[in-house]
C-alpha cells in the first residue's frame, strides 16, 4: 500500500506541477497577448490573481509575477483607460505570491524591486468628504504612486496613493506607506516613518528626525 501511495503521490505532484507550467502566463501564450507590453522572460504564476486592463500594463525583461496576484487598471473590465499605460512593472523584479497591485492613474515600479507576500499598491483611495454619503459611493480620488529601483518591499506592506519611495528603499512588513521618501531609505510602521537612512560618510544611520521628508 506504501509503495501505491508513495506512486500515486509522485504522479499527483507531477500532473500539478504541469498544470502550473501549462498554466503560466508568458509573452507566448494567448493571455500574454492582450498586454500592452511583456517583456522576454516574463512569468506569471498559475493561479493567477484578478487581472484585467491588460491593453493598459507593461512589465519588463524576466520579471516574476508570484501565484494569485492581482494585477489590474481601473475599477473593474471594460472601460477605455486611454492611449497611455498606467501600470508599468520594470524587468528583473520579482513580485511575492498574492500582492494586489491595482492602478487608475498611474503606478510605476523600477528595475530590480522586490516584494515579499500580500502586499498592496494602489494609486486610488476613497474619499469622506460629504458626511452624509456612504464612503463606498464617494468618488475616489487619484495619486501616482513612483517605486524606485532595487527596492525592497516587505510581507504585507501597504503602499499608499500619493507614495514616491526613491531608489534601494526597503519598506518593512506591515508598514503602512504614504509620502515622499529618498534614495536609501528604510521606512517601517503605521503610518510609516524614515527609521534610517545611508550616506558614504556615515554608511546607514538614523535620520536626524524620524519625518518622511527627512
Amino acid at each position: 500500500m506504501s509503495l501505491v501511495r508513495r506512486a500515486l503521490g509522485a504522479f499527483v505532484h507531477r500532473a500539478y506541477r504541469a498544470i502550473r507550467r501549462a498554466g503560466e502566463i508568458t509573452p507566448a501564450t494567448p493571455s500574454g497577448y492582450r498586454f500592452r507590453r511583456l517583456g522576454d522572460g516574463v512569468s506569471i504564476a498559475f493561479p493567477p490573481g484578478a487581472i484585467f486592463g491588460e491593453r493598459w500594463i507593461e512589465i519588463g525583461d524576466h520579471t516574476l509575477i508570484g501565484e494569485r496576484v492581482s494585477i489590474s487598471c481601473g475599477m473593474m473590465p471594460g472601460p477605455d483607460l486611454g492611449p497611455d499605460s498606467i501600470l508599468r512593472i520594470g524587468g528583473s523584479c520579482s513580485i511575492g505570491r498574492g500582492t494586489h497591485i491595482v492602478a487608475h492613474q498611474s503606478i510605476d515600479i523600477g528595475d530590480d524591486v522586490f516584494t515579499g507576500p500580500y502586499v498592496y499598491i494602489t494609486d486610488q483611495n476613497h474619499v469622506y468628504d460629504d458626511p452624509d454619503i456612504p464612503i463606498g459611493r464617494q468618488w475616489p480620488r487619484n495619486s501616482p504612486v513612483s517605486i524606485g529601483s532595487g527596492s525592497w518591499l516587505g510581507a504585507g506592506a501597504i503602499i499608499l496613493p500619493g507614495t514616491t519611495l526613491g531608489r534601494q528603499c526597503v519598506v518593512a512588513g506591515g508598514a503602512v506607506v504614504r509620502g515622499e521618501f529618498p534614495d536609501h531609505s528604510v521606512v517601517a510602521g503605521v503610518p510609516a516613518r524614515r527609521v534610517r537612512g545611508y550616506t558614504p560618510e556615515r554608511g546607514w544611520h538614523a535620520p536626524i528626525t524620524l519625518d518622511a521628508t527627512t
